[in-house]
């Protein structure tokens, strides 16, 4: 009878009865729903609020890539490689030597083209001499000229008189015929001597055209100098700017042609990225906008860069085959426009900072453009 009234008591209980602890349950659980219900409206708000005031205007992609203005490093000479002076993935400097060409055969044209130099300046030299020769020979002549006549003068002033005396009869005929003859001789020499002088002077016009084309052989032929050391200075291959090397494919002994490929020089502290928007997103960009950027391969390293300048077209104006768009069959595609991105990123930022990493960038496209020195200067 005793147990028949405990199990009718425990089952009354659980059927309805309840304890004081059930309404404590019931009050937290309300509390801290309501907790919960609070935060995530005020995480809401506060999320709807930055997105209205910040959170719009932040257009994003990861379609960007890590990029530099590399230089394949090609020789303007043909020639055997003698030498290699540097190393896969080696750091460079502005001007320091890369690989050299066998300079023989080099070295020996600069030696032909002075030897061509000096026999042009000695043609110079020998025109130079042969116009002041030629002066002398003006001025000599000159000289004879002026002694012809004079004795013509003097001739004639002998004519004269004995041609009166013959008159008054105090001179022979024959006198006078010797003294016309030698007037007439001496205008003869004094024409001569005329055309000796002319002769002279118009040599003098042939001779400085000789000396003109001395001259002009002597600057070609300097030319030639300056072209065989050029090409004896272009065996040995510099680096244009500092670097690392890369891609080089050149092999000690190797004959090489003008414009071969031999290796590459990355710029590393220059890099830039060009991000991919999509045209939709580009509305509000503007150049100078900051960005923040993050490498797939280094998620830890925040890094900041600004918007350089925009491509002239899409990426579909300067693909190899442009779409053409004018059929029956086409299809609206959103098109991506490449924005280059200067990336503000500290020296050894990383120990494979290198261009071709896959980038993710983020442009504020709210902030004001950041104005650099030489546009302010402007």
């Amino acid at each position: 009878m005793s147990v028949a009234v405990l199990k009718n008591a425990d089952s009354g209980q659980r059927g309805g009865v309840e304890t004081p602890a059930a309404p404590r349950k019931r009050s937290r659980s309300r509390i801290l729903l309501s907790v919960l219900a609070a935060v995530a409206v005020a995480s809401g708000g506060a999320y709807g609020r930055y997105w209205y005031t910040v959170g719009r205007y932040i257009e994003s992609t990861n379609n960007a890539y890590l990029r530099a203005d590399q230089v394949a490093m090609a020789p303007r000479v043909s020639g055997q490689v003698a030498e290699i002076y540097v190393k896969d993935n080696e750091d460079v400097a502005v001007g320091q030597p890369l690989l050299k060409i066998d300079a023989r055969r080099y070295e020996m044209m600069v030696r032909q083209a002075e030897a061509t130099v000096d026999a042009r300046e000695a043609d110079v030299a020998k025109s130079e001499a042969d116009l002041r020769q030629q002066d002398a020979v003006i001025a000599q002549a000159q000289a004879d000229v002026t002694a012809a006549q004079a004795n013509s003068n003097l001739a004639d002033k002998e004519f004269e008189r004995a041609a009166a005396l013959a008159v008054r009869g105090f001179a022979t005929q024959q006198k006078s015929e010797q003294t016309e003859s030698a007037l007439t001789q001496a205008r003869s020499t004094v024409s001569l001597k005329q055309a000796v002088l002319d002769a002279a002077r118009q040599k003098v016009a042939t001779l400085k055209a000789q000396l003109a084309q001395a001259r002009a052989q002597l600057d070609a032929a300097k030319e030639s100098l300056s072209q065989a050391e050029i090409e004896l200075k272009d065996t040995l291959l510099r680096s244009p700017i500092a670097g690392r090397v890369g891609d080089r494919t050149v092999q000690l002994g190797q004959f090489a042609q003008p414009g071969t490929r031999l290796l590459t020089v990355v710029p590393t502290q220059q890099m830039y990225l060009v991000a991919n928007f999509k045209e939709t997103q580009v509305q509000r960009m503007r150049p100078g906008q900051p960005a923040h950027i993050s490498i797939d391969a280094y998620p830890d390293l925040a890094l900041t860069g600004t918007v350089e300048s925009f491509a002239p077209g899409t990426g579909a104006q300067f693909a190899l085959l442009p779409p053409e768009n004018a059929t029956g069959n086409f299809t609206k595609i959103v098109q991506r426009v490449p924005v280059r991105i200067l990336v503000n990123a500290p020296e050894h930022a990383a120990p494979a900072f290198v261009p071709g990493l896959s980038i993710e960038v983020s442009v504020d496209t709210k902030a004001a453009p950041v104005l650099r020195s030489a546009e302010v200067a402007r």
